[in-house]
């Protein structure tokens, strides 16, 4: 069986979605700022950007994690795809965060008077149409799959980070166009074009702290992470279940890609038995954690005294 990621394009509707809207909401963004000179607008235009160009290196690296197993990566390339979760990352804080505090401090240190505000209006609540309906996506896809877990301890425990960086982004989209309009009216109401440039300064820390922890998750993924604690738990009784077995010293696993553990397991066995009934033995055990635990994709049992065994 292939070691790859099985997902297809019709499990990419999240990233798909999130694109397409991203594109559109850059062009009406960069051309509300040309025409009214705010910075906030500008800001969020580059925020779309980087979005976008984040969306399309999902999209291929879920495209690379799916090639099969080979020679030189025997366990596939799955986690690739944690890489390009951890460069998009390192591009919403580089380019997403400085690029907008940037900008906010050269309005703020040279201000320019704004013009009309009504397109940036008109603009700020067709992106906000479109950006609540990405998010909406997300989030539905996202619920679906957290079960009874808590959200932010679904997002710990998640290993897709495809579904959890939209919603992040997307997320950090619709505060950001919230702080864009309060930025462009207090500028206008208060007659200080500066306010806009802070509004800037804002929506870059917002970007630097969604980045800061899209960095912490996607770097514990590209690490390696165990499987979910009850796969494990399921895989330990299903091992010391058989009467060969006389203790499961240990049960190690580690995502190789979203839904592909590799399963490491240390059992002592019964001394009474010879070395072919072992071999029978394991074989029965690693059909039945397949058939119950389908992403057990590669497993390895073996035979270890219970006194000899390292645990951790």
């Amino acid at each position: 069986m292939s070691e790859t990621n099985p997902k297809g394009w019709r499990d990419n509707i999240v990233l798909f979605g999130a694109l397409a809207a991203n594109l559109g909401i850059a062009v009406a963004k960069f051309v509300a700022a040309a025409i009214t000179g705010s910075s906030s607008m500008l800001t969020e235009g580059v925020h779309s950007v980087v979005d976008s160009g984040n969306q399309v290196l999902l999209l291929y690296g879920q495209k690379r994690a799916r090639r099969p197993a080979d020679a030189a990566h025997p366990f596939g390339y799955g986690r690739e795809l944690y890489f390009w979760a951890f460069v998009v990352a390192i591009l919403i804080f580089a380019i997403g965060a400085g690029v907008s505090i940037y900008e906010g401090y050269l309005h703020i240190v040279t201000p320019e008077p704004l013009a009309d505000p009504l397109v940036n209006y008109i603009v700020l609540g067709i992106a906000t149409l479109m950006e609540g309906a990405s998010w909406t996506i997300a989030m539905r896809e996202f619920d679906a799959k957290r079960g009874d877990l808590g959200w932010w301890q679904a997002i710990h425990e998640s290993k897709d980070p495809a579904g959890f960086i939209v919603l992040f982004e997307d997320s950090a989209a619709l505060i950001g166009l919230l702080v864009a309009a309060i930025g462009v009216w207090c500028s206008h109401y208060l007659g200080d074009p500066r306010i806009d440039g802070v509004a800037s300064i804002v929506i870059g820390v917002i970007l630097a702290v969604v980045a800061a922890v899209l960095a912490r998750e996607a770097k514990g993924l590209l690490i390696g992470e165990r499987a979910d604690p009850a796969v494990v738990a399921r895989a330990r009784a299903i091992v010391a279940a058989h009467a060969g077995i006389v203790h499961v010293n240990h049960v190690r696993t580690v995502h190789t890609a979203p839904d592909i553990v590799f399963a490491a397991i240390s059992a002592d066995f019964d001394d009474a038995l010879s070395m072919g009934d072992a071999e029978t033995l394991i074989k029965a055990i690693e059909c039945e954690l397949r058939a119950e635990l389908p992403q057990l994709r590669s497993i390895y049992i073996r035979p270890e005294k219970r006194e000899d065994a390292i645990t951790i």
